[in-house]
């Protein structure tokens, strides 16, 4: 995959929707490009988050552990970034990432991110954005979880 490809495919993640080239193409110079088998993990929940995930082609399974075990609660696909959560807050990481056949993926690491977010300031619009609209879906779901478990 070249630069330009790279360019075109970061241009797709809604999170950096509206940037303008030269700060994808500064994204895409800066990134670590790196592939994954099927059933290869990413990271794992409680590990230190070094990086966020950009993901270019393929699927990865969001696995948290439970008290039952370990359960697959989301997937996501290309175009997505995940691990942003773990590089913002200063926190372990949330989940497993686990790829769900073969991956591509840019990694970026926390200071590149940081530095991005510090430069930019519409990418970091889009970031709480992006974060405020999971924190919704969560707690969509587990109102939705809880009404569920009242009613048993």
């Amino acid at each position: 995959m070249t630069l330009e490809t790279e360019v075109e495919a970061l241009r797709r993640v809604p999170l950096f929707r509206g940037i303008d080239e030269t700060k994808l193409r500064l994204l895409a110079f800066i990134s670590q490009r790196a592939r994954y088998a099927d059933g290869e993990h990413l990271c794992n929940q409680g590990e230190e988050g070094d990086c966020a995930f950009i993901i270019l082609d393929g699927e990865a399974d969001v696995r948290v552990n439970t008290p039952e075990g370990e359960k697959v609660v989301a997937k996501v696909g290309q175009y997505a970034i995940v691990g942003e959560i773990a590089i913002l807050c200063d926190v372990p990481r949330t989940a497993t990432l686990v790829a769900n056949g073969d991956m591509e993926v840019l990694t970026v690491s926390k200071d590149d991110f940081l530095n991005l977010l510090k430069e930019f300031p519409e990418v970091s619009l889009e970031v709480m954005r992006t974060l405020a609209q999971r924190l919704e879906r969560t707690t969509q779901d587990l109102a939705a979880l809880k009404a569920g478990n009242s009613a048993a």
